[in-house]
């Protein structure tokens, strides 16, 4: 077998060529992170709104320890859910627009303070409640959060808590000793 060492101005035209083909091939909406370590691809979802929606997520459900990676998976998800049902996809549509009549404002140019007020004010919204509803599902039933929380997942593989001591979550206060006794060894 031989070795062929790639000179940079070859490796530029081959890397160049192959990101033109990904970009032909994927033609579907996408939305890439600013220093390119995530992207979404949206089936019915226009990159606009899943702007709002993304922004919309994190003020629902803030933590500053987790990186917009997390959220844009919730936002991902509901546009399958979206591409799905027309209905929903219907109430987001209607509820962004109300996010930027509330206050003649496109949603994303007001301050977080702003935009806060103005989803207080659409709380009871069919279109607040479903994507509340499928934001605190999304966000944390995805197993790659849970560590960023301290939690270790299911236990009924490891044979329950009852063998497992409080003292697995790094946040919490050390107990006493009887309250976490070690582990059967038996």
């Amino acid at each position: 077998m031989s070795k062929r060492i790639l000179d940079r101005r070859a490796f530029l035209r081959t890397a160049g060529q192959v990101a033109a083909t990904v970009t032909v091939l994927a033609g579907t909406p996408t939305i890439l992170a600013s220093n390119g370590a995530w992207a979404m691809t949206l089936q019915a979802t226009s990159a606009e709104d899943a702007a709002v929606l993304l922004r919309m997520v994190r003020l629902l459900y803030p933590h500053d320890h987790l990186g917009d990676l997390y959220y844009a998976t919730v936002v991902e998800e509901l546009d399958g859910k979206i591409a799905a049902d027309a209905g929903l996809a219907q109430t987001v549509k209607e509820g962004i627009g109300q996010l930027h009549a509330a206050l003649g404002v496109p949603f994303l140019q007001l301050s977080e303070g702003t935009q806060t007020e103005v989803l207080a004010s659409l709380q009871a919204s069919p279109f607040f409640q479903a994507v509340r509803g499928h934001t605190v599902v999304s966000l944390y039933n995805n197993k790659l959060v849970w560590p960023q929380f301290g939690y270790p997942g299911a236990s009924y593989d490891q044979g329950g808590y009852i063998l497992r001591g409080f003292q697995d979550a790094g946040w919490t206060l050390e107990p006493d000793a009887e309250a976490s006794p070690p582990p059967y060894l038996g």
